[in-house]
């Protein structure tokens, strides 16, 4: 049987018309929720940012546009599509923070199971967070990279967490956390040493539950 290379090249030009077409109209409703505060179709919108991240990415730099938009869209919806289970959520609830907000003379060791135990020496913004998180009924983990987050969530079993990251890492740890509420906040520097975060933004965060001392 002859095989109808043809008609199947057809159909891979209309499945790729059709991809691009979805991932453009997931970029613009993505955009319009992100920018108004006023989210629309979020399943769609994470359904195919993450289906199709790489193009998505690739059209934003055909066009002149940040690249990393695509991330804060994902984060953003993501926030809002998970807010009212995280303001309700009980049990354990922790917070996520990057090795990189360390201080180049932290004192802290890393523990291979739950990463680095601060020492509060108040040399970076993680010790006044770790504070404030107690406060909340949070717990902090200063996790290396990402295998920490499984770890301790099979260790630990939250109920919900807030992650902080730069983009990018963000956005790819809360689509494997999406099964718990979950709420994340951008980095206002990265580049893997010394970053920072609003440390406000990240009390907001926390403020956000109704928190019970059920640690």
């Amino acid at each position: 049987m002859q095989i109808p290379y043809e008609f199947l090249g057809r159909i891979f030009i209309y499945l790729m018309i059709l991809a691009l077409a979805g991932i453009l109209l997931a970029l613009i409703v993505g955009a319009y929720s992100f920018r108004k505060r006023h989210i629309i179709f979020p399943n769609f919108v994470l359904f195919i940012l993450y289906m199709f991240y790489t193009p998505a990415k690739w059209i934003c730099r055909m066009f002149h546009i940040r690249d990393t938009l695509v991330d804060e869209i994902l984060i953003e919806v993501r926030n809002a599509v998970m807010l009212d289970e995280f303001r309700n959520s009980g049990g354990l609830r922790v917070l996520f923070l990057p090795q990189c907000l360390r201080h180049a003379r932290c004192p802290a060791r890393c523990d291979p199971i739950h990463g680095y135990e601060c020492r509060r020496c108040g040399l970076c913004s993680i010790g006044y967070i770790s504070e404030e998180a107690e406060k909340r009924g949070f717990r902090v983990f200063v996790i290396p990279g990402g295998s920490f987050i499984k770890k301790i969530i099979n260790n630990y079993h939250p109920t919900s967490c807030i992650g902080v990251a730069c983009y990018t890492e963000l956005a790819e740890a809360m689509e494997e956390v999406s099964f718990m509420p979950v709420q994340g906040i951008c980095l206002l520097k990265d580049g893997c040493f010394e970053t920072e975060v609003d440390v406000e933004a990240v009390i907001e965060k926390m403020e956000a539950c109704n928190v019970r001392s059920d640690r």
